[in-house]
């Protein structure tokens, strides 16, 4: 039971989009005056998304943990708790948990039009164990 969580776990994602474990508590919906999706998103050790690209960005705030964000061609960031990143538009990337340790971030994903992400394929076991090297 998490005691000291700023927001629920959520509900598992079953999505096909991830590998491993993680959870999602939708914060705050697309509506009228909000054209973006607020998520609080957790991966457990091992969890990742696949590669994606969001058309409008995206911008993670990490709130527990450690974990990875990558964009494709560049080299793997460390990130934990009180790192901002700002994703930009149509940036192929992945993001989540260390092989080690829980990750926890919020998700502010923007819409474009009707779309938020795009998804595109896993990350490969091979470049997970390559940026979980010590």
């Amino acid at each position: 039971m998490e005691t000291n969580a700023i927001f629920p776990k959520g509900d598992k994602l079953t999505n096909g989009y991830f590998t491993g474990d993680a959870f999602l508590k939708v914060l705050l919906a697309r509506d009228k005056n909000s054209d973006f999706l607020l998520g609080n998103v957790t991966f457990e050790p091992g969890g990742r998304t696949n590669w994606h690209t969001h058309p409008k960005g995206q911008v993670l705030i990490v709130i527990e943990g450690e974990g990875f964000y990558q964009e494709k061609g560049k080299p793997a960031q460390v990130i934990k708790k009180g790192d901002v990143i700002n994703i930009p538009e149509n940036t192929e990337h992945w993001h989540g948990a260390s092989a080690r340790t829980e990750m926890t971030h919020i998700a502010i994903t923007h819409f474009k039009d009707d779309v938020n992400v795009v998804w595109l394929h896993p990350v490969s076991e091979q470049e997970y164990e390559e940026v979980n090297k010590p």
